[in-house]
């Protein structure tokens, strides 16, 4: 079976959405040509659909979720170093800057 979840292809309105013609022959197009696209058609076993309970839901077979972006521990680590450093030198600055003026250094 074919999922196709187009949920998200629409124009809004005011009272009611609608489909424009680009939408219609994407729909059209993929069911046709069984084509499948992340979030939006699946191929979709028997099986999958009796373990699900025979449930046709279509956002049980196609999420339109967007994961998150995944964070590089090692480069943000790299950036907080580096920014931490370049904290350091403008804080001796400045205390050296206060010391001339006879001012106590920042805590």
């Amino acid at each position: 079976m074919l999922c196709i979840n187009a949920a998200e292809h629409f124009v809004k309105g005011k009272r009611q959405n609608q489909l424009t013609n680009e939408h219609i022959a994407k729909i059209i197009e993929t069911y046709q040509f069984r084509k499948e696209e992340p979030r939006y058609a699946r191929r979709v076993e028997m099986e999958e659909i009796e373990k699900n309970d025979y449930n046709l839901n279509i956002s049980r077979y196609i999420s339109t979720a967007v994961g998150e972006a995944e964070i590089d521990l090692a480069a943000t680590h790299g950036e907080l170093v580096k920014i931490e450093k370049a904290i350091a030198t403008a804080k001796h600055k400045h205390d050296a800057f206060l010391k001339e003026l006879g001012l106590s250094p920042l805590p």
